[in-house]
Formats: structure tokens, sequence, C-alpha cells
């Protein structure tokens, strides 16, 4: 079977399980001829997407075609064949090799495609296969009908003979067969005492070497003995020279260590004054240690009512995070109406400028139509307003009056009521207002002394407020 770097996605699904109408195999020969390359030729059907994974596998086809004779002759009888499929999962293929994926699935060349099998890796007998193409969850998704491989010039043989020949060639074989299962069990028989006698002479040898291992070993101890005795030997002739040694400069070290006594009980009397001394400390230090005892015993009074104040602190945390919460949901609101009033601020600003637009066309035809009636503008009662100064008024300079004036007025909102951002001077609520609402939102404040935590650092403020305690 073929060597690759990686094996194909296979699973356990039955063949039951599997759907075979959706890769179609195209051009398979009844036979190929062994020792050339097989070019397998496929087409995608409409509605099924190769991907990355998928391979096509040749797989043994039939284990066995039973026939029957009839009459004398050799007839194939197709209600009656049986037929067995050589595999059950998609892990029993021969070889195999990958798909190539096609770059456009809607071009209708792209479903024609087709892989090449070297002949290295194809089966040398002449039973039945046939090609599979599985995808990467190692489901069948098409098969191709039954081949062979066997030379161009093989053909089926046929053989004609009789009943009884048929029943003499049975009975014959069955003698055989009996025979042969007589000398199998004369085999097995030989072979058993054979494999007895073996592991009896195995067993004996074992022995032997075993005894020759302890000789061995027994022969080293004794030698290793003798060298151990005359080395200790001359060890203790050595230590009986230096014990002799030793013992005359004892005698010189038990004068020293009687001066050193003398002298040592002379400290030892210092050293029982002294000891008095530290009892007297160890009293004054007892009635220190009670003294913080009872200093201990308040202060876990305080801190279990620290902790109580800390539970509460808890709670009123939990509260405000709701209530950050329900203020964050408002401000959104709040944020997306601002969008929607800046888009329609938008809108009438652009309305307003063509307007101004419309009055500054309308201001020249009406100079032009005055000019044209010798009237000078300059000279007349009253001034016409520029589009500068908002159109806040009709502009006397038309007979009717200005008929976008009352727009202008009410698109143009009053300078004075619009709220402006301290950052980006933007009118009313901007980013940078809702980002330092959102930041106080978030912050700790210590009760304590006023310190500011951000709200990730909840562990660290609650060790804050606890020093504070102590």
């Amino acid at each position: 079977m073929e060597k690759t770097v990686e094996d194909p996605p296979t699973s356990a699904v039955l063949l039951d399980h599997c759907h075979f109408s959706q890769v179609i195999f195209n051009s398979v020969e009844k036979f190929y001829i062994p020792g050339g390359d097989v070019t397998c030729h496929y087409t995608f059907t409409q509605h099924f997407i190769p991907r990355r994974k998928d391979w096509i596998g040749i797989f043994r086809a039939f284990k066995c075609i039973q026939d029957r004779l009839e009459q004398g002759l050799l007839k194939w009888r197709s209600q009656r064949q049986k037929l067995q499929v050589g595999w059950k999962t998609t892990r029993e293929y021969y070889t195999f090799m990958w798909v190539n994926l096609p770059i456009d699935l809607n071009n209708e060349s792209a479903k024609q495609q087709e892989v090449q099998f070297k002949a290295y890796y194809l089966p040398k007998d002449d039973e039945y296969y046939q090609f599979c193409y599985v995808d990467q969850d190692g489901v069948v998704r098409g098969a191709s009908i039954p081949f062979q491989f066997r030379p161009e010039n093989e053909e089926d043989i046929l053989v004609v003979t009789t009943q009884g020949e048929v029943e003499e060639i049975e009975q014959h074989n069955k003698e055989l067969c009996k025979e042969n299962q007589e000398l199998k069990d004369s085999c097995v028989s030989l072979q058993k005492q054979n494999s007895d006698m073996q592991a009896e002479l195995q067993k004996k040898q074992e022995e032997l070497e075993t005894l020759r291992c302890i000789n061995k070993k027994l022969e080293l101890k004794v030698k290793e003995q003798e060298d151990y005795w005359e080395t200790e030997l001359l060890q203790l002739k050595e230590q009986n020279q230096k014990m002799t040694s030793e013992n005359k400069k004892m005698g010189i070290r038990v004068d020293q260590l009687q001066a050193q006594l003398s002298t040592q009980e002379k400290e030892m009397e210092k050293l029982v004054q002294g000891d008095q001394d530290k009892t007297e400390q160890l009293e004054h230090l007892k009635k220190e240690n009670d003294h913080l005892f009872l200093s201990l015993t308040e202060q876990r009074k305080d801190q279990k009512k620290l902790e109580q104040t800390v539970e509460a602190m808890k709670q009123n945390e939990t509260t405000a995070m709701k209530k950050q919460q329900e203020l964050m949901d408002e401000n959104f609101d709040l944020s997306r109406r601002l969008s929607e009033n800046k888009m329609i601020c938008n809108v009438l600003q652009r309305e307003k400028e063509r307007l101004e637009g419309e009055n500054d066309l309308l201001q020249r035809e009406n100079t032009r139509l005055l000019s044209y009636m010798g009237l000078d503008f300059n000279s007349l009662p009253y001034q016409v307003p520029t589009s500068d100064e908002g159109g806040a008024g009709q502009n006397p300079g038309l007979v009717y009056g200005n008929p976008y004036s009352g727009i202008q007025e009410s698109s143009s909102p009053s300078s004075l009521s619009i709220k402006k951002c301290p950052i980006c001077k933007a009118d009313d609520i901007c980013d940078h207002t809702l980002e330092q609402q959102q930041m106080h939102a978030l912050c700790l404040n210590c009760p304590i002394c006023g310190k500011t935590f951000p709200a990730r650092e909840k562990q660290i403020f609650e060790d804050h407020v606890f020093c504070h305690s102590l």
C-alpha cells in the first residue's frame, strides 16, 4: 500500500449510511494492464462541494463469487450468485490519492477532475477492485464499477464437466482433506513433543549456566575474603601504634582539662548570677505579653467591626454597580438620541445654507430691479439685512417681503442656548463628556481619605480601606 506522510481521514461508518451518487466516476475500464499507471476520471454533482482533505482510494470490491453447476454446464445465474463486498469501512483501503480542489466550482470544466495512481502502488493480484471517493469526514460520496488488474489477452475460461465427474472430484477432495487433517494433527503432536524437549533442554542449560556463575562468585568471594583479612591485620597493627601514641597525648590532655575545669567553674558562677537576672527579665516580659494579648483582643474586635463595614460596603458596591448599569443603559439611549439630533441638525444646517443662497440670489435680483427702476439701493429709508445677519426679519427690499425669513429664524437655534464641550467645543453632549461620566461611574472612592481606584482594582481598594483601621 502507498506510504504517505499523512494518513487519509477514515471512519467506521457502515455502507448503509454512505451516499454513493454525489461523485460519479467516468471511463472506468473492465480491467487495467499491470505495470502501468492508472488515471481515474470523476465528476462532481451539482450539490456536492469538495474539501481539502478529500481523497480517492482503491478498495477490494468482492471477496468471492459463488457459482453453481447445473446439468453439467457452467452457467452464470445473476439471481443466485453470491456477491460479498470486500470492504465495510473506509479504513480498509488498498491505496489512495489526495483530491485536487478546483478553483471555480461554477465552471463546468472544473467539475471534471482526474487523479493518477502510480503503477508501483497498485495491486498485483487479479481480484476485483473499485474507486471510492471519501470526504474529509471519512464518508463515501461515490463509487465506481468493479475492475481487475490483468493482462489484456486474458479471458474467462469455461470448464464443462458432468455431474458425475463433479461428485467424484468432491469425494476425492473430501478424502484429501481428511488425510490432510490427520497429517496436521500428527505434525502438531510432533511439534508439541519437540517444543517440550527444547524447553527441557533450555532449562538444563540455564541450570548449568547458573551453577557456573555461582562457582565463579564463590571463588571471587574467597579471594576477596583473604585480601580483606590481610588488609585488616595491617590496619590493626597501625591502630595499635596509634593508640600507644594517643595514650601519651591523653595524659597531657587530662592535665589541660583539669585546668579548664577550674576555669569553667568560675564561669559557671558568673552564669548562675546572669541566669537570675534573666529570670527577672522574663517575668517582666510575661507582664508585657499579657498587656499585648489584651490589646490584640481589642484589635480583633475592631477587625470584626471593620469586616462588617466592608461587607456593608460590598453590598453598597453591588447596588452601585446595578445603578451604574442602569445609568450606562440610559447614557447609551441618550447617545443614540444625540446622534439622531446631530443628524437632524446637519440636515437643517444644509437647508439653512441652501435658503441663504436663495436669499442672496433674491437680494441681487431685487438690487437689479431697483437699478432698472432708477432707484438707488442706499438712498432707501430702510436697509436690507444681509445673509450674514441671519435673516432675522423680513426683507423690506421685496414688494411682498422675504418668504424664507420665517424658516431661517426657526431653523437656526440661538447660540446662547447651546451647551459647549470644554474639550472639543462641540454642541450639547459629546463623546468626551460621555467618557468622563463613564470613567467617574467606574471608579471606587475611599470613604476615609478620598483616594480613587479603578473598578477593576476592587481587591486593592478593599485592602486600602482595611489599612485605615490598623
